[in-house]
């Protein structure tokens, strides 16, 4: 919190520490908007004095706690604090199984516009081997392939991250469709979150397999990478292999598959923790209240959640 001190220049500015606090407890006794919050915290004095103001006339106007919101969310300090929180409880622990799993993040904006792009004129090939001397332009290279030799850095800037419609698969097997992002999710045992990443609702699920895992690898070390049937690709399971890490996938019902050997079955069974805090997250800490637009605000906004989510499993834990 340096980079938020007064430099002592100007006018001294409200404890952003206090308004962090503030944020965190917002998604703890689920406000819906920071109105709500404002209005409890000069109604209650218990969480008055648990977010640092000692009376009333401490506490900053509504629109000082929307320029601090946006100021977090463009410094991303939320994500930072995540991760401080993670290296400092689990890095030192082995953790044996990693769930990963996508959740849908219902948004109250537009769409982002589409840009046509001109059509361009096919040339169409006879099927079959080429001529001697044609030549016929190379396949695209699958994204899930490039990630492969990207940094973490570079595959998270090439997620798309923009509001648009999206539709996924429930549990009892019907499609879910709607308008916003999509929030990807790296689980430990405990239902500890250990990594998040926020796409477009139209984004796959296996397109955010190995930025987390990347992630995920920076801040822990873990034995087993456990996915449904929307990440069985072979990439994935070749990058879980690099960081000798067993990726343990639902098979997809195609062709000759083949089911999961018993053990395996037994394991991915801790898959569930994934499910369990994305309804923690959408029930009990902002996942349906979101009142903001923008990727980077929609991502604070969720990550204070998040970061609840991490304090009370680590609590637990320690209990």
């Amino acid at each position: 919190m340096s980079a938020y001190e007064w430099k002592r220049v100007g006018c001294p500015p409200h404890s952003r520490s206090w308004l962090l606090h503030a944020f965190v407890a917002m998604q703890v006794y689920q406000f819906q908007t920071r109105e709500l919050l404002v209005e409890a915290v000069r109604g209650r004095p218990l969480l008055r004095r648990l977010c640092g103001w000692d009376s009333v006339a401490e506490i900053p106007s509504l629109s000082t706690f929307c320029r601090a919101f946006a100021q977090f969310a463009l410094d991303q300090l939320p994500e930072k604090i995540h991760e401080a929180m993670v290296k400092t409880h689990c890095r030192q622990k082995l953790v044996g199984h990693i769930s990963r799993d996508a959740t849908a993040i219902a948004a109250r904006e537009r769409p982002a516009a589409s840009v046509k792009s001109q059509p361009e004129q096919k040339v169409r090939f006879k099927r079959g081997r080429p001529r001697k001397g044609e030549q016929r332009p190379a396949a695209p290279i699958p994204k899930l392939q490039l990630q492969l030799e990207r940094t973490c850095a570079e595959n998270i800037a090439d997620l798309p991250r923009l509001c648009d419609s999206g539709g996924k698969c429930n549990s009892k097997g019907h499609m879910e469709y709607w308008r916003g992002y999509k929030l990807h999710l790296d689980i430990a045992d405990g239902d500890i979150p250990i990594s998040a990443v926020l796409t477009s609702a139209s984004t796959h699920d296996s397109q955010a397999a190995i930025p987390l895992m990347q992630l995920s690898a920076q801040r822990v070390r873990s034995l087993y990478q456990l996915m449904d049937a929307a990440y069985d690709a072979e990439d994935i399971r070749t990058y879980a292999r690099r960081l000798d890490n067993v990726a343990i996938i639902e098979p997809k019902h195609r062709g000759n598959w083949v089911p999961l050997a018993p053990a395996q079955r037994q394991r991915i069974q801790q898959r569930s923790s994934a499910e369990r805090v994305n309804s923690l997250l959408k029930d009990y800490f902002g996942g349906r209240t979101l009142r903001v637009r923008g990727a980077a605000k929609v991502m604070c906004h969720l990550m204070f959640g998040i970061i609840a989510i991490t304090a009370m499993n680590l609590w637990n834990r320690l209990c």
